[in-house]
């Protein structure tokens, strides 16, 4: 990927939040203040254990969630004050590829619909609907005969291939990948995550990956954002998060990684406390009861996200103490 330097954004992320009121006096915050650029043609993952918001910033970023507060912008407008004409196009500018293959797509539909349903609701005639579908197919390593089949009949890999095609059916620019690997076989997870870069390289798209598998994310991301309970607790260029990560739970996530490479002496890190009910979050900040560096000043104020090196930002009062 080029430089991002002085470029404009594809997709920017203003202080973005999305709440779910429980009851009278229960607010799930599921996604807290988050803040990030994604440039075109690069590859940005979110990461973090189950339930700190990867999916719900996802949904929310493409409209299927409305925001609590905060902005999305694409190509520098803002997405929540579209017009109809406007929304139309976004549709066909970003997609959505979902993580359980099973539930996404529609039982009482055959391929041949599921996959050119957009195509036919952006006016293309069935006969030109047909013959893209056929071609969507066999990019995505299936064929014509695939066309009336329904998806029962299908393997969880040929369903997402599937998915996958039905995204690249209205030519996007931006695809949100929700964990799109995370429901199939390990033997099938290489071969959607290659035909994935591959289609970025082909059609110069730009992806947005939540995933929780570390190996993976090395592999296909430009840059990675780490979450925790909603929050923004580090971003930097993959190769950097990798090489010195700085936050304790970005440190954890990494350390539990198990590798046939690995020294057999080799203790896998792990975190001994469990995470705070997202509706309980504790005043401050939010990892402190599984930090070994927290002091009172973790339990008062929340810190913010700071950069401590160029492209590298992290939201740690110890990270910044150690850097005074």
């Amino acid at each position: 990927m080029e430089n991002t330097e002085k470029k404009q954004p594809l997709v920017q992320v203003k202080n973005l939040c999305k709440y779910f009121e429980i009851s009278r006096k229960e607010t799930l915050k599921a996604v807290d203040d988050l803040t990030f650029d994604i440039y075109k043609g690069e590859t940005v993952s979110l990461v973090g254990e189950s339930g700190c918001g990867k999916s719900t910033t996802g949904r929310t970023m493409i409209k299927l969630y409305n925001p609590t507060s905060g902005n999305v912008y694409y190509d520098g407008k803002d997405i929540f004050k579209y017009n109809h004409a406007e929304q139309k196009e976004f549709c066909k500018k970003v997609q959505m590829i979902f993580q359980n293959p099973y539930s996404s797509l529609n039982p009482r539909m055959t391929v041949k619909d599921i996959v050119g349903e957009g195509l036919k609701q952006h006016g293309m005639s069935t006969k030109d609907a047909d013959a893209k579908v056929e071609q969507l197919l066999a990019t995505v390593g299936l064929n014509k005969d695939h066309m009336s089949r329904f998806p029962h009949e299908f393997s969880g890999g040929q369903r997402q291939r599937i998915g996958i095609a039905r995204a690249l059916s209205v030519d996007p620019e931006f695809i949100i990948c929700d964990e799109p690997i995370s429901a199939l076989d390990v033997s099938i997870q290489a071969q959607v995550i290659n035909m994935l870069k591959e289609l970025q390289e082909e059609r110069g798209l730009t992806y947005l990956f939540i995933a929780h598998d570390l190996s993976v994310v090395k592999y296909i991301s430009d840059r990675v954002v780490v979450m925790y309970l909603g929050t923004m607790v580090e971003t930097a260029e993959t190769d950097e998060l990798y090489a010195h990560p700085m936050h304790p739970y970005t440190q954890a996530l990494l350390g539990a990684q198990f590798s046939i490479h690995m020294d057999p002496s080799q203790k896998i890190q792990s975190i001994e406390s469990e995470a705070p009910s997202p509706l309980d979050v504790p005043k401050g900040c939010p990892f402190q009861n599984r930090c070994e560096n927290c002091t009172d000043r973790y339990k008062a104020e929340m810190p913010k996200l700071k950069e401590i090196a160029p492209g590298h930002a992290v939201a740690c009062f110890y990270v910044e103490e150690q850097k005074i």
